[in-house]
């Protein structure tokens, strides 16, 4: 009997913090160990730094891109998927995954979160927004302070 991948999402904003690559990487690092995939939306920023680090420890990244051209994707991703649809190629990003690890982020990122949020998608977050309403005054996002706790997290949270 075949073992089943195990698919984590990346997210974060283009224009990421040298504190927010550094854990990204370090991220793609630990899921690479851990043998899980790596999916993310295949640009530059956090996405880039966590492809180079799973690809630094032979790991498998897969990029959903919101244009066209596979050679939009940064030099990391092994396996470019292009969508032509912009950034609607969020949802696919979350779907692909069982678990999303969230680094900080803008709007894109915030519309990432929901998707997971909506489908029942657990997400671990570093530095990422908040989020609460009138009936769930507790954050949503499971909080870790590091890339061990953040791919450990995740993969409890995964259900096969």
């Amino acid at each position: 009997m075949a073992t089943k991948n195990k698919f984590i999402a990346v997210i974060g904003n283009s224009k990421a913090s040298a504190q927010e690559i550094k854990l990204a990487e370090e991220i793609g690092r630990e899921i690479a160990k851990s043998g899980a995939i790596l999916v993310c939306g295949g640009l530059d920023g956090v996405m880039e730094a966590a492809c180079r680090g799973a690809v630094s420890e032979g790991g498998l990244t897969v990029g959903i891109l919101p244009g066209t051209n596979r050679n939009d994707a940064n030099q990391y991703v092994k396996i470019p998927i292009v969508t032509g649809i912009g950034y609607a190629r969020n949802i696919i990003v979350v779907k692909s995954a069982q678990a999303v690890i969230a680094v900080g982020g803008g709007y894109g990122t915030l519309t990432e979160i929901g998707y997971a949020l909506k489908n029942g998608i657990p997400i671990v977050g570093i530095d990422t927004w908040k989020l609460t309403n009138k009936e769930k005054t507790k954050d949503t996002i499971i909080r870790v302070e590091n890339a061990l706790d953040a791919i450990n997290t995740a993969l409890e949270m995964i259900s096969d």
